[in-house]
């Protein structure tokens, strides 16, 4: 089978990289030809699928087209064309048109009741504020005093097109739900770790909660697919403080970082799962969590002979990405490293029989790194218990 992943970005390389684990052949259309994606594929093509010409030569013979962007444009030009050629298009337009906007998202959140942090004015500082639009750690900004708060937003206040709402601490948690009304499926809960910045540097699994919390996540997800009516994949954030879960946002699209977790800790392949729910396969994964291999997936950067574990923004600028094998002990890597390049970036994918076992190759692997390039310092910006 022959899939087109439109959108070569760090979204495209999960898609690219899963596509090929289904035995599936992997076009990447791009704008850019110097997208992550395109060292992965096996064939590129440079297009801009908002024209015409480029919609129909980037997706000539196609089986199935995956998008990985979040340009408005693109998704209803592919949207359109899918349509017309009967192509299957893994996406779900009206899910995509609440989760894309964090105000949307909070008012469906409120319509059903879920827990969330507390909005502004309500609540007390530090205030998280984010935009509307966007995804991930994109614009995100702490402040914990009213003036600063104040200051960096011009007239009016509170400021449009933002959400302000109580920072809180805790364990971050992500899962997917996968399915057609009627026929949802919640995959594997999995734990993540961001950067300063709020991005996310670090997915491990299994989850360190109890089943019990994990029984409740997957129904506040499946209730929250539900209300969407999705047809798709989405995944849904939560923290968790002395309060219980709070729902931090949810995103009706392909992820990035987690679906390649979940493969290598189940076996299930969000991308190949996706593709034949838009095929007509309905049959609902299972999973047995008590057979969960640990996995680590994090991002590491080398330069100047300092090793830096840092959040996914440091692996989106750097060109072609390639896959590499037994990468200095990892099972996998994705990475633009060439022998003698300085600095080079990877995403290490280590897999091991527990999670315990898993975060103790995973010190291996980063203390064979700085043996081998004789690194000065280290800068790890989480720690993990």
């Amino acid at each position: 089978m022959l899939v087109a992943v439109v959108g070569g970005k760090l979204q495209g390389v999960e898609a690219t990289y899963l596509a090929h684990k289904a035995g599936w052949e992997v076009r990447v259309v791009d704008k850019n030809d110097q997208v992550p994606a395109s060292g992965l594929c096996d064939s590129f093509v440079q297009a801009d699928v908002t024209l015409e010409p480029d919609l129909s030569r980037g997706l000539a013979d196609i089986d199935l087209v995956i998008p990985a962007l979040e340009d408005d444009d693109a998704l209803s030009c592919l949207t359109r064309w899918c349509r017309e050629k009967t192509v299957p298009f893994a996406f779900d337009p009206a899910a995509y048109a609440v989760s894309s906007s964090k105000l949307k998202s909070a008012e469906l959140f409120s319509q059903i009741g879920l827990p969330v942090p507390l909005a502004w004015p309500d609540c007390g500082f530090p205030v998280l504020a984010k935009p509307s639009r966007g995804s991930g750690s994109e614009a995100v900004e702490i402040f914990h005093d009213f003036d600063a708060l104040k200051r960096h937003f011009d007239a009016p206040f509170p400021p449009p097109g933002w959400v302000l709402q109580a920072y809180l601490e805790g364990s971050q948690h992500s899962l997917e739900i996968i399915g057609l009304p009627g026929h949802y499926r919640a995959l594997q809960v999995t734990d993540l770790f961001v950067d300063e910045i709020y991005d996310c540097q670090r997915v491990v699994a299994p989850t360190i909660l109890p089943p019990k919390l994990v029984s409740e996540f997957e129904r506040l997800s499946l209730n929250i697919a539900e209300a969407l009516n999705l047809h798709g994949i989405m995944d849904v954030e939560v923290i968790l403080n002395r309060e219980g879960f709070k729902v931090l946002e949810i995103d009706a699209r392909l992820p990035s970082q987690t679906p390649i977790t979940v493969y290598w800790s189940t076996g299930q392949n969000m991308v190949q799962l996706l593709g034949e729910l838009f095929q007509g396969d309905v049959t609902e994964p299972q999973f047995d969590p008590q057979i969960s291999r640990g996995t680590v997936y994090e991002h590491i950067r080398m330069s100047s002979e300092v090793l830096e574990t840092s959040g996914e923004h440091i692996m989106a600028q750097n060109g072609p990405l390639y896959l590499w094998p037994d990468f200095f002990g990892a099972d996998e890597a994705i990475t633009n490293f060439k022998v003698a390049k300085d600095p080079w970036v990877a995403t290490l994918i280590i897999s091991a029989s527990g999670r315990d076992s898993a975060l103790a190759k995973e010190d291996r692997i980063l203390g064979e790194i700085i043996k081998r390039f004789s690194i000065k310092k280290t800068h790890d910006k989480t720690a993990i218990d």
